[in-house]
């Protein structure tokens, strides 16, 4: 999940009241492709103005394509060396072809590149790690978001800091008999792996640690850490609701967001749609320890950035964009005018909305890693992310066990990964 339903949402309703702004004559106009058409209020009410208003001699236009549409149609832009000259970086494996294929430059010495740490990095550089070739914009954090009411009714004073905890706060959910303990179905499967196992994998593989071992194959999926998330998680299916096995992933939200539901596996991506959704007062809790005392991880994920076509007329004004977006004012003022979609720069971010900020405090107390699929193991057929939305809804509906699932899993990553000893 890339965030973009959760921005669609939010957004709708001022794309319609949008208008383009006035060409004015400059010393350069850079044109920016992205995937983020509904972003295309923001960047004209505030993002562009910003920028404009301290870089007077160049003047932006944000050049947006459909999502599903983005990757084709960029492509063959660039291929006719009709694209334009910023480009929006999707993370991984579709931006670094770019770059192999030289349609990306090297930003390592763009000013301001040492605000972002290696995690923020990860998705936009070499295999290697030693080339970057997009400047880290937004993550998306994952956790539960959690109705207060529903907490207060049945007795619930404080998130659960533990595994234990949280069963044991699902079971007083459910004896309660008001709401459904956990909003989530399993027919998407998506959902299960990615506000399932990949937010609470991290606390039992140690994030990016095990993420590594795991690329690296000194770990694998077959191991006690791995399978460890798939136990956890064949004990949500009896607090999902009867119907859980059909429930889509808009049926989850509703189920959610009309007050039925006490809890909500969720991406930060859910924020501004949920809070013009829903009318009772919510709270947010990062992925429960395993037990007292261990360390907490964070499924801090890496979701956009922005590169250079080399092809560029004006690199001088392309780098100076660059350089902005690798600044503190552009952080700051990105990560509040969408919330749920957080700065990668490592320094914090003043983040106004409550339960954004509630959110980014997660990563104040966990470590943060990026999903353990994407990069790299998902190359090759089996696809390693697609079978892991397979088998997390799998474990959760019972029909493999988790060490089937593990095994399933690493079986498909053996029969074309090899990593090199």
């Amino acid at each position: 999940m890339d965030g973009m339903t959760a921005t669609r949402l939010a957004f709708a309703g001022l794309l319609l009241a949008s208008t383009a702004l006035p060409a004015v004559a400059a010393d350069a106009t850079l044109t920016i492709e992205s995937w983020r058409n509904d972003d295309l209020p923001i960047w004209q009410e505030k993002i562009i103005p910003a920028f404009e208003r301290d870089h007077p001699g160049i003047k932006l236009n944000f050049q947006p394509t459909a999502p599903k549409e983005y990757n084709a149609a960029l492509n063959s832009k660039l291929d006719a060396g009709t694209a334009g000259d910023i480009i929006a970086c999707r993370p991984f494996d579709a931006s670094l072809e770019l770059f192999k294929k030289g349609e990306l430059a090297a930003v390592d010495a763009i000013p301001g590149m040492g605000n972002f740490g290696p995690v923020a990095k990860a998705g936009w550089s070499t295999d290697d790690g030693k080339t970057t070739y997009c400047v880290p914009v937004a993550a998306v954090l994952g956790g539960f978001i959690y109705n207060k009411d529903a907490f207060k009714k049945v007795g619930i004073a404080a998130p659960p800091q533990t595994a234990d905890a949280f069963f044991a706060d699902l079971e007083k959910i459910k004896a309660d008999g008001t709401y459904v303990p956990l909003a989530m179905g399993t027919p998407d499967q998506w959902e299960a792996a990615t506000m399932g196992y990949q937010v609470i994998g991290p606390n039992y593989w140690h994030g990016e640690d095990g993420r590594k071992a795991l690329i690296a194959g000194t770990e694998k999926l077959t191991d006690p850490e791995w399978v460890a998330p798939f136990r956890q998680l064949a004990q949500w299916g009896p607090y999902m609701g009867d119907g859980y096995k059909a429930q889509s992933y808009p049926d989850s939200q509703n189920l959610f967001t009309l007050g039925r539901a006490a809890i909500y596996p969720a991406g930060s991506w859910e924020i501004s749609p949920f809070e013009a959704q829903a009318t009772f007062p919510m709270g947010a809790f990062p992925a429960p320890v395993p037990k007292a005392g261990d360390p907490c991880y964070l499924s801090d994920h890496v979701d956009i950035a922005f590169g250079m076509n080399p092809k560029t007329k004006d690199p001088e004004a392309a780098r100076a964009f660059l350089a902005w977006v690798a600044s503190p004012e552009f952080a700051k003022l990105y990560s509040n005018a969408l919330p749920g979609f957080f700065s990668l720069q490592s320094a914090p971010v003043d983040v106004q909305n409550p339960l954004a900020k509630e959110f980014a405090s997660f990563r104040t107390s966990c470590k943060s890693t990026i999903r353990s699929t994407y990069q790299i193991l998902s190359r090759g057929t089996p696809n390693l992310e697609n079978e892991t939305w397979v088998e997390s809804a799998n474990v959760i509906n019972g029909t493999d066990t988790p060490e089937a699932a593990a095994a399933k899993l690493q079986k498909g990553l053996d029969s074309w990964y090899h990593p090199a000893k």
